[in-house]
C-alpha cells in the first residue's frame, strides 16, 4: 500500500500566518559542544504547517487539541479537485458523489510552496460548510491555510464546522494527489492546553472500514 505524505515540511523557512510566531529551532544539547547527545528545542505556533484546529481556536468553550476525537482523523477520505474555481461554495459538490463520505479534503491549488504564505486562497463558504455538516461529514481538510478567507474576522465557516463537531485540517499538500478515495491518517498531538496541533498527515491507497 503506497503512503502519500500530504504534510508541509517544518523548518525555519516555513511560512506562517502573517503576524504569527515564526518557526524557530535551537539546541539545548549538542555533541559539537561536548554534550553526549543532540537535543533540539522548538518555538513555533501550533498552526505552523499542516495542522488541525481545535474548537478552542475560535471558541472559549471549544475542545483543546488533546480532546479531539482521534477516530475523525483516521479512515476513508474523499479528495475533491476544486482547482480553477473563483469561490469554494456548495457548487463544488454538484459533480461529486459523496456517497456517505465522512472525511472530505479539498485540493484548491496546483502546487504548494511551504516557504510562501499565499496572499489569496480559497476557503469554504458558510453554505458549503453547512452542506458538509448536513451530509454527515466528520472532517474537512484543505490545502489552504484556513477554513475562512484571509481577511475574515468572524471566522464563520470555522464556527459552522466546530459547532457541529467537525474536525478541521489545514495546510495539506495535495499537489500529487488525484481526486478519489484514500485512507487518511492525520493524528493530532495530545496537547492538553493548546487550541490546535501540528499533524503528520498521510494518505494510503485504498480505504479502511468506515469509522
Amino acid at each position: 500500500m503506497k503512503i502519500i505524505d500530504i504534510s508541509q515540511p517544518l523548518g525555519t523557512s516555513t511560512a506562517v500566518w502573517p503576524g504569527d510566531q515564526p518557526f524557530q529551532l535551537g539546541w539545548s544539547m549538542e555533541q559539537a559542544r561536548g554534550d553526549s547527545v543532540n537535543v533540539a528545542v522548538l518555538n513555533m505556533s501550533v498552526h505552523t504547517g499542516t495542522h488541525t484546529d481545535g474548537g478552542y481556536h475560535v471558541s472559549a468553550n471549544g475542545m483543546r487539541a488533546a480532546e479531539l476525537p482521534l477516530d475523525a482523523f483516521l479512515g476513508p477520505a474523499l479528495v475533491i479537485d476544486a482547482r480553477g474555481r473563483e469561490v469554494l461554495d456548495e457548487r463544488v459538490l454538484d459533480d461529486v458523489a459523496l456517497n456517505g463520505a465522512v472525511r472530505v479534503l479539498f485540493r484548491t491549488r496546483d502546487a504548494i510552496d511551504a516557504t510562501v504564505f499565499p496572499g489569496d486562497f480559497l476557503a469554504p463558504t458558510v453554505e458549503l460548510a453547512r452542506r458538509l455538516v448536513q451530509a454527515g461529514v466528520r472532517l474537512v481538510g484543505s490545502d489552504a491555510p484556513s477554513m475562512d478567507r484571509v481577511d475574515s474576522k468572524s471566522l464563520d465557516s470555522h464556527h459552522v464546522l466546530v459547532d457541529a463537531g467537525v474536525a478541521i485540517l489545514e495546510n495539506l499538500v495535495l499537489s500529487e494527489v488525484p481526486a478519489g478515495v484514500y485512507t487518511l491518517i492525520a493524528l493530532p498531538l495530545k496537547l492538553t492546553e493548546a487550541d490546535a496541533s501540528p499533524v503528520r498527515a498521510v494518505l494510503l491507497h485504498g480505504s479502511l472500514e468506515d469509522r
